[in-house]
């Protein structure tokens, strides 16, 4: 066959696959769906590095450990030629910063209301894939945030959008709430032109951070991260951070928010996912109660359950601590005595937040030795050696 004649056959192929898995694409609900190469994000591993090497992935040990294979998608897969990426859109009705002004509320990030979207955009994308491996003859693997797989900076290079100041992904069409996953396929695609960064002096999304979490545009220090501080990390979440987190108790949705290209987050597809009404606005009066029984079967099925009813709870004490509401001094006082330590010692700081100087002081008298050490700092943080 004539060099020529090959070369077309070539690119028609290119485009009747690529043309079969946007098809696909719309038909499993994604709102968006662009290809890429592999070798597309060449700064994404430098910049990768620089974030770990400042420390500002916290005790996110698998990002160090995983860093080579997130900086180049052909070190995962080698035999990858393209790289499918698509955006699912999650957008709330409402601004979520709303329930902010709730003290007995609690606020929970608008991505974590739903179902768990690793097994939504999981099941989408293998349903996607075997179709797609099945018309192409091609190899396919699918990927949803678990794998060492740098979704953000593919996705900008594939064209849903740009890495924003805050770091995450914004849309020109869905603002600052997609959900991303990908599929890898050694099948030839036409691979999509990089979107521009359309962010220009704007910095609403870095003001808006309530722990100056962000050291400079485009850099985020985990560290100081509510999203980090209440999903991430395990242990006691550092004193001077506590007040600022408000009733925020799973996530942060402020820099995400407060993002003007949300104006345009509207225009979702007709099986944009929805919310669960009781997680749009939880008491924590409700929450403080919850064991581990039944934490388990309130969070079935969402993200949430993922980070365990103790550090649950810890996020919890430090929303009531902060709320200021009295009411709360019974959980508080009963949660003191819980089986887990990062449990017991966030309700001894919440106490010292909601009782009066006196109580605090009749309270303390009455507990019983502490084992654990970071259970005694708190005590002693509280001013009660």
């Amino acid at each position: 066959m004539p060099e020529d004649r090959k070369a077309e056959k070539e690119s028609r192929r290119r485009q009747t696959l690529t043309a079969f898995l946007r098809d696909e694409a719309r038909a499993q609900g994604f709102d968006l769906c662009r290809i890429t190469r592999p070798d597309a994000i060449p700064q994404a591993g430098i910049r990768l590095s620089e974030f770990v090497e400042q420390g500002y992935h916290g005790t996110m040990a698998w990002m160090e450990e995983t860093r080579e294979r997130r900086a180049d998608p052909r070190v995962l897969w080698g035999e990858v030629r393209s790289i499918a990426v698509f955006g699912l859109n999650y957008g709330a009705d409402e601004d979520p910063r709303g329930i902010l002004e709730k003290p007995d509320k609690a606020a929970i990030s608008v991505y974590a209301r739903n179902r768990d979207y690793h097994d939504i955009i999981k099941g989408r994308l293998k349903e996607i894939a075997t179709r797609f491996a099945a018309r192409s003859k091609e190899d396919v693997k699918v990927f949803v945030d678990t794998a060492p797989v740098m979704e953000k900076p593919l996705a900008a290079a594939a064209g849903l959008g740009w890495q924003g100041k805050h770091t995450n992904l914004v849309s020109r069409t869905h603002g600052s709430w997609l959900f991303l996953g990908s599929m890898f396929t050694t099948a030839d695609l036409e691979p999509d032109e990089p979107e521009i960064d359309h962010c220009g002096s704007c910095r609403a999304c870095l003001d808006a951070c309530p722990t100056a979490a962000f050291p400079a545009p485009y850099q985020i220090d985990a560290r100081r991260c509510i999203s980090y501080l209440t999903i991430e990390h395990k242990g006691p979440i550092d004193p001077l951070l506590r007040p600022l987190i408000g009733n925020r108790i799973y996530g942060c949705d402020d820099c995400l928010a407060a993002c003007p290209w949300n104006k345009f987050a509207s225009a979702a597809s007709e099986m944009k996912l929805v919310a669960r009404d009781d997680l749009k606005e939880p008491s924590i009066a409700f929450l403080l109660d919850l064991d581990d029984a039944a934490f388990r079967a309130f969070f079935s099925g969402s993200p949430v359950k993922r980070i365990g009813r103790d550090r649950f709870i810890r996020n919890v004490l430090i929303a009531a601590g902060n709320s200021g509401d009295r009411a709360f001094i019974p959980a508080c006082r009963r949660l003191a005595g819980d089986a887990s330590p990062v449990v017991r010692g966030m309700a001894v700081w919440a106490l010292s937040r909601l009782m009066t100087a006196g109580e605090f002081r009749v309270f303390a008298a009455e507990r019983t030795e502490e084992p654990d050490e970071d259970v005694r700092a708190e005590w002693k943080l509280a001013g009660v050696a």
